[in-house]
């Protein structure tokens, strides 16, 4: 693993993967057929791209019944307490309705109001994801929404696995539809004779399912486009390297892209660390992946002083970040970028990512900056409450009016002027 010693420039920002041309008419092509031939053209593709033939898409009770008889059943309740766990974190996030109102009469308010439909894609075939399923589908639920629709592509036996109908089933969705790819995003945009669309579309997905959410965003919303994974270790020289290099690697084996990066003032922990990585990797069921990754998009950074490291930290606005220093909370105060924040020895990521409760869907590639978790808010609309009386509207028309006319908009100037006409 490379140490660098020269910060300047540090980043882990990567090429967002914006599709080939090819690729994007396929998407075109998927979401017109889909739209124009529905449940048929559905059919078609999961055939073509699944390799499976599929008399009927929807998930019946005996197929969930079959998951749960399935699994053992202690880690259906490692399920079920991860998704209590989900749903508590995002309780506390839930806002209400507020209105205020003045001595002239005026009430301002917003109005929150959770959206009727959500669509939660989660990857299917030859993986299983349970956890994007909770992650997903529980802030949806304590916002209030009263459909959610489920989709997933089906592996060779035309099946979804266990564990994923599993999650389903505890996480409270009721409608699950095998179909994967673009054409279930745009079934789910677009619904067909089987899918009724939905309001919003949230879930990772392969290239082809991100480009599809480009294409129906503004028809429906999205989440967003969730880059490659990413960590950044923030430690002082009082750590232990085998762990550190562990938690590095638990992001490095998602793909081939991902990126794990050491911020230390310690040279003899980054050299601990480039050490244990490597005898770590020869053990790794998933070794090529994350040693191409380690590769290409893994660092271990050494600065002078932890002032200059958190600098560095708030540069690189990581999806993940672990602090490991003397003080993890005094640390965490000077960080202003960062997906999450996993703080001390014992909160390493994989605790974030599966069950404390915090959602793991974040902020890739920088755009922590700008961007928060997925959160119960992504599943909520507000609605401005103005209501003004006769007395605040004469106390402010003529100001209202002089804006207007201000603008140029002379008809907005009169409809506030004509309320003070005399009436017979």
């Amino acid at each position: 693993m490379k140490i660098i010693r020269e910060v300047e420039g540090a980043s882990i920002k990567r090429s967002v993967d914006s599709g080939t041309e090819e690729q994007r008419k396929a998407v075109q092509e998927i979401i017109a057929s889909v739209r124009e031939k529905g449940n048929s053209s559905l059919n078609r593709y999961t055939e073509k791209f699944d390799g499976v033939v599929m008399d009927e898409i929807k998930v019946s009770e005996d197929e969930i019944a079959d998951a749960f008889a399935a699994m053992d059943t202690e880690l259906i309740s490692v399920i079920q307490e991860a998704a209590d766990n989900i749903r508590a974190f995002h309780e506390k996030q839930k806002q209400s309705s507020w209105f205020t109102t003045q001595p002239d009469g005026t009430m301002l308010g917003q109005k929150l109001t959770p959206l009727d439909s959500v669509g939660v894609y989660v990857p299917g075939g030859t993986a299983a994801y349970p956890s994007s399923v909770l992650m997903n589908v529980m802030p949806a639920k304590v916002a209030g929404v009263e459909r959610i629709t489920m989709v997933s592509p089906p592996g060779k036996d035309g099946k979804l696995s266990p564990g994923v109908l599993v999650a389903a089933k505890i996480a409270g969705v009721e409608e699950i539809y095998k179909v994967g790819g673009a054409q279930a995003v745009a079934a789910l945009a677009y619904g067909t004779e089987t899918i009724a669309p939905v309001d919003k579309i949230t879930g990772p997905g392969n290239i082809y399912v991100a480009l599809a959410k480009r294409e129906v965003f503004g028809d429906v919303d999205i989440d967003m486009i969730a880059g490659p994974s990413e960590i950044v270790v923030l430690a002082d020289g009082e750590q232990y390297a085998d762990e550190i290099a562990a938690d590095l690697l638990s992001q490095a084996e998602h793909d081939t892209l991902a990126s794990a990066v050491l911020v230390t003032t310690c040279e003899t922990l980054a050299e601990n660390v480039a050490h244990e990585v490597e005898r770590q990797l020869s053990t790794l069921p998933r070794e090529d992946i994350a040693r191409q990754s380690i590769s290409d998009f893994g660092a271990i950074y050494v600065v002078d002083g932890l002032d200059k490291a958190v600098d560095l930290v708030n540069r690189l606005a990581p999806e993940h970040l672990e602090i490991l220093t003397a003080d993890p909370f005094e640390t965490m105060a000077g960080i202003r970028h960062a997906g999450a924040i996993f703080l001390g020895r014992y909160s390493s990521e994989p605790v974030g990512d599966y069950f404390a409760g915090p959602n793991h869907v974040l902020p890739t590639n920088g755009t922590a900056r700008f961007s928060s978790p997925l959160n119960v808010d992504e599943f909520m609309k507000k609605s401005s409450i103005i209501s003004y009386s006769e007395k605040a509207l004469k106390e402010n028309g003529v100001k209202i009016a002089k804006l207007a006319r201000l603008e140029g908009l002379e008809a907005h100037a009169r409809a506030v002027e004509i309320r003070f006409k005399k009436r017979d």
